[in-house]
């Protein structure tokens, strides 16, 4: 598989003979304006928190952010503006999500290419959330961590992902996924497969249409399920069904610590 930071964003077209330069300067600083919605600490922690698909109110963003409502109230404009983040309205209340499925997977990718930090557990409930999120979680609505990037290697050494021009699913892909029971709903504008950077593998998970669909199965039937207040998902040994190696699938399994 190619080397997944060749892989975060497509690759520009190519210039026209005689032009000064791919874009203009007006269309650099509306890139500089919209890049500077994330070059800040509150906005950037909703968009993580946000990255578990789910729809949070401004109370819920401004206590996982450390703000006040009215401070979180301002980013949370900045952000719909912007476009990174769509407002849905119920009755009275305001909920915010991202804007879709492109937007977490840029997120998740900047995420990864920042520079990493020595994290410390002080504690064992820290130690088991740390190890809970980089052992399997959902990236919007996809796989990721060690789980997202197994099967996606086990997808390609299996010949049902082709990476030689970009990822694609191949023939041998969609007879899997029918003999497996996953329904694939088409959406115009998401391509049917994409790889995601994952955050703490620094190596691609499958995203797209597919990846949303893989996902969705898996927690229908149990291999995976939610482990509450946040991303992580709880791992059973059914999620073998997925066609992980069996050594992969205990490591995927929850630690049992001695207490």
């Amino acid at each position: 598989m190619p080397d997944a930071r060749g892989r975060l964003f497509r690759p520009t077209p190519k210039c026209r003979r005689g032009m000064m330069g791919c874009m203009s300067t007006q269309e650099g600083q509306e890139l500089a304006a919209w890049a500077r919605m994330l070059a800040d600490a509150t906005r950037a922690t909703v968009c993580l928190a946000l990255l578990d698909g789910r729809a949070w109110t401004a109370t819920e963003l401004a206590k996982v952010a450390q703000v006040s409502r009215p401070t979180i109230s301002e980013h949370l404009n900045l952000l719909v503006e912007g476009g990174l983040l769509t407002e849905v309205r119920q009755g009275r209340h305001r909920y915010m999500k991202l804007s879709g499925p492109e937007t977490a997977e840029l997120i998740e990718g900047l995420a990864a290419l920042a520079p990493r930090r020595t994290e410390v557990a002080n504690s064992l409930s820290a130690v088991s959330k740390r190890d809970a999120f980089a052992r399997a979680r959902t990236c919007y609505d996809h796989l990721a961590g060690k789980l997202g990037v197994a099967l996606t290697d086990a997808m390609t050494e299996r010949g049902l992902l082709d990476w030689s021009d970009g990822v694609a699913l191949t023939p041998e892909g969609t007879t899997w996924l029918e003999d497996l029971g996953v329904e694939v709903e088409p959406r115009r504008g998401r391509p049917a497969v994409r790889s995601c950077l994952d955050v703490t593998e620094r190596r691609p998970h499958l995203a797209g249409a597919v990846g949303a669909a893989l996902c969705g199965h898996a927690l229908r039937q149990g291999w995976v399920s939610h482990i509450p207040g946040g991303r992580a998902l709880k791992v059973t040994t059914s999620v073998r069904e997925l066609g992980l190696p069996v050594g992969i699938v205990r490591e995927l399994l929850p630690v049992q610590r001695e207490t």
